[in-house]
Formats: structure tokens, C-alpha cells, sequence
């Protein structure tokens, strides 16, 4: 995985964008769909395209315009994430960040994916 620096929780809702979309932007689409989401002003926007490619989490290639595009997905990023999260406030148990997420009421249908994963995992 890219070795990035931290994202913040606005530099994530443009990750979130582009993953959500699932392939690369122009700049002015990429606005467009920010702001619609978040309300937030264009050079708003822009500043943190310039941070994320300062971090290395965004490609970025010229053409007629510049295009953008994550450099990790977002199932790399929630790994990076939850094993942060464990590190930080579970003394880097990962047992003890899952106890925590079964404990705050998962629903039927993630309990079953959780079972699912904790399946295929025993299986490797």
C-alpha cells in the first residue's frame, strides 16, 4: 500500500467521492460532486485536491485538463484506519476493536458478514 500521510475527515469526503464514483475526475467535476455533498466552496475543494496529492493519496494526470484519482482504495484505507483506531485505543488489539463493534449493536446483517469474514479467515 501507498505509505500516505494522515487524512483528515475533509480530505476524506473527496476520497470518498472518487471511490464512490469509481474512476478518475476532472477537476471540475470533481468540484462539482464535492460541493453537492458538502456545500463547500470551490477553492475550498481545490485546497484539499492539492493536499492529497501532497500526501500521495491522489494520482493526478494531465491531459487536456487535470484528471484525479486515489491512490489506495478504500478497503486499504479502512484497514489502515482500524488498525490505527486498535493501535491507538485498543493497545493495538484488534480482538478488543471487534468486541467493541459487536458490543455497540451491530445489525443481523452485519453480524452475518462479520461470521462470514471470521469464516473465510479460519479457513486461509
Amino acid at each position: 500500500m501507498t505509505d500516505i500521510g494522515k487524512i483528515s475527515d475533509s480530505e476524506l469526503e473527496v476520497l470518498n467521492v472518487l471511490w464512490d464514483v469509481g474512476r478518475e475526475l476532472p477537476m471540475s467535476e470533481l468540484r462539482q460532486l464535492v460541493a453537492a455533498r458538502t456545500g463547500w466552496e470551490s477553492s475550498t475543494i481545490k485546497t484539499l485536491v492539492q493536499r492529497l496529492c501532497s500526501k500521495g493519496a491522489l494520482n493526478q494526470t494531465k491531459r487536456d485538463v487535470y484528471y484525479y484519482s486515489p491512490r489506495i482504495t478504500r478497503v486499504q484505507y479502512g484497514g489502515r484506519a482500524a488498525r490505527s483506531l486498535a493501535d491507538r485505543v485498543y493497545h493495538g488489539s484488534a480482538g478488543a476493536l471487534v468486541a467493541a463493534l459487536v458490543g455497540s449493536g451491530l445489525t443481523a446483517e452485519e453480524r452475518d458478514e462479520l461470521r462470514r469474514l471470521l469464516e473465510e479467515m479460519s479457513n486461509e
